[in-house]
């Protein structure tokens, strides 16, 4: 007697019952609530299931596949999350790059535009070849890219969008020649400068950021290195702006340090809002008193103004120096009690 034909979520229901355990509930947890229970109702209702049932099933699944094919788009994340799964992180990535087809090596140029912001990159990207832009929207960070294609005409914007999503397979010679556009338009621009990164100001930076346990270490190897980089260093470190950042308690500290004559001139040389940060550490009365005397002040060179805010920041540095105040956040593995 043959067996009656199944319907497609019978089908479904064989197909998932011929799996282990751990695959099948990976699909069903895919599915939907009415699904589920669709799916449930034809596992239970089937009953004893025979070869020829499960002869349909495959059929059916085969047919089915021969149909919709497996799409190649999305392809290479899929492979790379299931091999995530069986094996790790670690081992999934050693594999992927053995497998992967090797890509084509990205030069300075793109690899500098990955940094700057769309401010930067619009100037220069524009008039460019709209499938150009698309290779360089999907290497960005997907906000600097919409921002960039937010800046395109508004009858580009769409065509560099459908290319990026038909893009697939990119040639070498297609970011070669990307990389050579970016390369003269970076040139043009803004000269060979545009492609230099550091200076003593960014490692003065980082180093007010690691705290005071990393100056301790850092700047007299530096020095010991190289004495007047050491010291351009440590100009950008301590500089009168950096005395805005300082808590109530340590400009406080700070200002009965310094005469009062220092701190009216150096004061004479800041912009109104920027005052507000001493004034704050001092008295009402006598923050009003200084406000009274800047006035008095008359004109002042400005070279006065910035030689009285250099002894402010040298008697600051002192300070520091002596753990009595302390400048950048803290960090660096410094105790505090």
């Amino acid at each position: 007697m043959t067996a009656p034909a199944l319907v497609d979520a019978e089908r479904a229901a064989v197909m998932v019952m011929l799996l282990d355990e751990d695959q099948a509930a990976a699909i069903l947890r895919e599915l939907g609530p009415d699904e589920l229970r669709l799916l449930g109702e034809k596992m239970i209702a089937l009953g004893d299931i025979g070869p020829e049932q499960i002869t349909q099933a495959i059929s059916g699944f085969v047919d089915n596949s021969q149909r919709q094919g497996i799409p190649a788009h999305g392809r290479t994340d899929r492979v790379h999350s299931l091999m995530h799964r069986a094996v790790g992180e670690v081992k999934a990535d050693s594999l992927m790059q053995r497998i992967l087809p090797p890509e084509a090596e990205v030069g300075p140029a793109l690899q500098l535009a990955r940094w700057l912001t769309p401010q930067a990159l619009i100037p220069l990207v524009r008039d460019e070849h709209p499938q150009a832009l698309a290779v360089l929207l999907v290497q960005l960070d997907p906000d600097v890219a919409a921002a960039v294609l937010h800046a395109l005409p508004a009858d580009q914007q769409s065509q560099v969008v459908h290319r990026v999503a038909t893009l697939g397979q990119v040639a070498p010679d297609a970011l070669t020649i990307l990389e050579s556009a970016l390369e003269q338009r970076i040139t043009q621009s803004h000269g060979k400068a545009a492609l230099t990164m550091g200076g003593p100001r960014d490692a003065a930076e980082i180093i007010n950021r690691a705290g005071k346990a990393a100056e301790k270490r850092i700047l007299p190897d530096i020095t010991r290195r190289d004495k007047v980089l050491a010291r351009q260093i440590e100009a950008e470190m301590f500089k009168f702006e950096h005395l805005f950042a300082l808590d109530a308690q340590a400009m406080g500290t700070l200002l009965r340090e310094v005469e009062s004559e220092t701190l009216i001139d150096a004061l004479k040389g800041t912009a109104e809002e920027q005052r507000e940060a001493f004034f704050r550490a001092m008295s009402s009365r006598a923050a009003d008193g200084v406000r009274d005397e800047i006035e008095a002040r008359g004109r002042l060179k400005l070279a006065e103004a910035i030689e009285a805010q250099k002894q402010m920041v040298a008697i600051a540095r002192r300070l520091a120096g002596e753990g009595l105040i302390q400048f950048g956040n803290g960090g660096g593995g410094d105790d505090y009690v």
